[in-house]
């Protein structure tokens, strides 16, 4: 069975590296944040590459209508066009969403009473074409769909053959650019590399280096996103993607 399942995830998934994570999650600069290789098992890994969809899948969205923020981010929006996906893929991402993967995600962060999300709200898949970028910016943050509160973002990279000249590395700012915040933190978009952290209003990140790919080799991710039901105390809510400016391109036609 699990040949024909292969990206089941264990009920122990990651829980002999989770107290080594956890300190490194809570010592990171310029935020907390922890980078993990290998982070899936190889087959995992390996299904999620091979059912990606292509950049002329139709279940991308249109991401000339976007923002100039977002150049070339092609994204699924939600849930509601998982059906168009291969099943195993969609049963694949659903596999984020339980609960040893909630149990890993609170050992390894200190968060607890961790709620995923079941519509994938701005997350699921993201597909970067050649001189895509994502503008330095900190998430929304105030889930109103289901009145929760976002606490951290997971991605996993699914890029094979990622060189330097490719660009598109993960940035992690000390704050806002505007106020004289810097990237501290490169992260290469390695393939099966996963970055976790903390989801606030001084959590500036993104990749304003456009990606130099050749055409045909896209920058792949899977994006998730947890919430509790209770926001931390201190922190400020919104809705809003706080976009700073550091890179856009001018949308093309739609």
């Amino acid at each position: 069975m699990m040949s024909d399942l292969p990206f089941l995830i264990a009920d122990d998934f990651g829980a002999a590296q989770a107290p080594s994570l956890r300190r490194a999650f809570e010592t990171a600069a310029p935020f907390p944040h922890v980078v993990i290789d290998n982070f899936l098992p190889a087959a995992h890994a390996r299904f999620l590459s091979d059912a990606f969809p292509g950049p002329d899948d139709p279940i991308w969205l249109d991401w000339r209508k976007r923002s100039p923020h977002q150049w070339g981010k092609q994204g699924l929006g939600d849930s509601s066009r998982f059906g168009a996906l291969d099943p195993r893929l969609r049963l694949a991402l659903q596999e984020f969403n339980t609960a040893p993967f909630l149990k890993f995600l609170e050992a390894v962060t200190g968060v607890e009473t961790l709620l995923p999300d079941p519509y994938f709200s701005g997350g699921g898949m993201h597909q970067i074409l050649t001189g895509g970028l994502l503008d330095i910016h900190t998430d929304f943050n105030d889930y109103k769909r289901l009145k929760l509160f976002r606490r951290l973002n997971v991605l996993i990279y699914l890029n094979e053959t990622w060189r330097p000249e490719f660009a598109g590395e993960l940035e992690l700012w000390s704050g806002s650019p505007k106020q004289g915040g810097v990237c501290v933190q490169s992260i290469p978009p390695l393939f099966n590399r996963a970055v976790i952290f903390s989801t606030d209003k001084q959590s500036f990140h993104g990749h304003p280096r456009e990606w130099a790919a050749p055409d045909g080799i896209t920058r792949r991710s899977i994006a998730l996103y947890y919430y509790t039901s209770v926001g931390a105390a201190g922190e400020r809510y919104t809705d809003e993607t706080d976009f700073q400016g550091v890179a856009t391109n001018p949308l093309p036609p739609a």
